[in-house]
């Protein structure tokens, strides 16, 4: 086990008919004191992975380390592990602080420590005034923290923590986003977050490690995973982005990649990976926030002209869809200042991006 790591998983594979593979050879690190978060899609493995450190899935095959320690086969109870699920799961016939006191009765704590400790997770997650209501008389975002309280008060080195946010409403999850983020900052627990929300993962994280098809795809800073993807796959699931087709031309006298899209339109790229084998299909990626319209377009290196197929007003921003031929369409997500006045649907527009604000992908 690296130094530096709290846990491990070592060539695991998952499989719960024999046939139909859920997790397979997955090998992945966390670090002492950081928030790692899994993020994918429906069927993705993420929350298997989750399951299987918390005890509640055995894998088929492989090892989970904890501190160095083989724990497949150890029961949930003796991990060690706090974990927090999205129904909160929270016994309804006890009290706040009756909930709270349970992980540490079952580890044999003297009254004294539990009452004490039971006081400082209710402050700890704003609860005071609370500790005889049942969770029937609290809200979803009362419950959740005394959700996070309990899986926290018996002072665990590693928290775990499934969709805990996916009941709550959009106030109310970003508000509870800033509260773990800075309870995991003051505590400096390990905690490992499942989430299909890609804000919430960026918010939060220091490290995502994205889950496609039961395998991680990328595992990287918030930052490094939207700047820098190492697919198509992440380069389309973390934000918003623009994937289009085309093949290689070469390079140009430059080095710059040249990439002939569907739509006729040939642009160039900084990256000349791929671009050796002309003829070859490529993919580009370029962020919304990347392009440019109107007059400002004509100073970039590459500039595609469309039609303006729809639009949505958002507020301090407008995001708008461009037909921009060979069936590829563009979003353009530009505050409204930076369009001379609102466009209309089937109304010409220029876009333009420089060759080093895309990535390429063979």
């Amino acid at each position: 086990m690296e130094p530096g790591n709290i846990v491990e998983f070592v060539g695991v594979q998952k499989t719960y008919d024999g046939r139909t593979v859920v997790i397979e050879n997955l090998s992945l690190s966390v670090r002492q004191g950081e928030f790692l978060t899994l993020l994918g899609g429906s069927g993705s493995g993420k929350t298997t992975t989750l399951m299987m450190l918390a005890g509640f899935e055995t894998p088929t095959r492989g090892h989970i380390l904890v501190k160095g320690k083989p724990i497949e086969h150890l029961p949930p109870h003796r991990r060690g592990i706090g974990v927090v699920f999205q129904n909160y799961a929270l016994f309804p016939h006890m009290t706040v602080a009756q909930n709270l006191a349970y992980p540490l009765r079952m580890r044999k704590r003297s009254r004294e420590e539990i009452q004490s400790k039971v006081g400082k997770a209710i402050e700890m997650v704003r609860l005071e005034g609370m500790q005889n209501r049942r969770p029937s008389e609290l809200s979803g975002g009362q419950q959740q923290r005394v959700a996070l309280a309990r899986a926290l008060v018996f002072e665990p080195d590693l928290v775990l923590m499934d969709e805990p946010l996916g009941a709550l409403d959009k106030t109310l999850r970003e508000h509870m986003q800033y509260e773990i983020k800075q309870i995991h900052r003051e505590l400096g627990v390990t905690m490992v977050y499942v989430t299909h929300d890609q804000s919430e993962a960026l918010a939060m994280s220091d490290r995502i490690a994205i889950f496609e098809r039961g395998a991680v795809a990328q595992i990287a800073s918030p930052q490094e995973l939207y700047e820098q993807p190492a697919s198509v796959f992440v380069a389309g699931f973390i934000g918003e982005n623009n994937i289009l087709s085309g093949r290689s031309e070469g390079t140009d006298d430059s080095g710059r990649g040249r990439v002939l899209l569907d739509c006729g339109r040939t642009v160039r790229m900084r990256s000349a990976d791929g671009f050796a084998e002309a003829g070859r299909p490529l993919k580009i990626a370029v962020r919304p926030e990347h392009l440019v319209v109107g007059s400002a377009a004509r100073d970039r290196l590459n500039q595609c002209e469309g039609k303006i197929a729809d639009t949505t007003y958002l507020g301090d921003h407008l995001r708008a869809l461009v037909d921009i031929g060979g069936g590829q369409t563009m979003v353009v997500r530009k505050p409204l200042l930076d369009f001379a006045r609102p466009p209309v649907i089937g109304e010409k527009i220029l876009i333009g991006w420089n060759e080093g604000d895309g990535r390429v992908f063979a």
